[in-house]
């Protein structure tokens, strides 16, 4: 018999087959700089039976890749971002089709640009999500969840009470964002700057059993 044609996909990735049917699949995004190599470890610390699915982000800013592009630190653009999180959208949709991934249980793991997309995912593209682990994120797109878009869902905001990449007030701004869909959101705030600390995959591991 001929073979299937393959899946043209259009962002680069790793996947790796969960070994533990009961445990969600997880949606690795990295951050600005990082590939989708970058977060294995961390996604299966997190959860050591997960399917893990990781795209590599595919804007270059001055050779560091990232999910989409920035005006200045912390200065975006709103096409550009909805056009990008659409972009990905598309991407977890027929991935996770390929690979036989529930869409309803798959949680993104994000970190900084990684867990922006994934907020403008659950914002944007709520159906390609089940929930969120977003660690270090900001407010990237100021429009709320549309309502009872993210019903069911749960959400776990992880940020630095010391990070100078983010505005102490995006957590709760992003929190309320994503709880006019709905979401049950989680707001952790440790002590540590933007670099991922041992606490949050503590916390992580915490949220996911929760």
């Amino acid at each position: 018999m001929p073979r299937p044609p393959a899946i043209h996909f259009t962002y680069q990735h790793v996947f790796e087959s969960g070994t533990d049917p009961a445990a969600p699949p997880l949606l690795l995004l990295h951050g600005t700089g990082g590939s989708e190599h970058d977060l294995l470890r961390v996604g299966r610390a997190i959860s050591p039976g997960s399917a893990l699915l990781s795209p590599r982000g595919d804007v270059s800013e001055g050779g560091a890749l990232r999910f989409f592009a920035r005006l200045a630190e912390g200065v975006f653009d709103p096409q550009e971002i909805t056009r990008r999180t659409h972009a990905l959208g598309d991407f977890v949709t027929a991935a996770a089709a390929h690979y036989k991934l529930d869409a309803r249980r798959l949680i993104a793991v994000g970190f900084s640009n990684g867990a922006n997309i994934a907020a403008t995912l659950l914002l944007l593209r709520p159906e390609t999500l089940g929930g969120g682990i977003l660690l270090r994120s900001m407010v990237v797109l100021d429009q709320p969840a549309a309502p009872g878009s993210l019903s069911g869902k749960r959400v776990l905001l992880a940020n630095g009470s010391m990070d100078p990449l983010v505005p102490p007030d995006h957590p709760e701004r992003l929190a309320r964002l994503l709880r006019a869909g709905g979401a049950e959101v989680q707001v952790n705030l440790i002590a540590a700057s933007h670099g991922l600390t041992p606490q949050d995959v503590a916390a992580a591991q915490a949220w996911l059993q929760g």
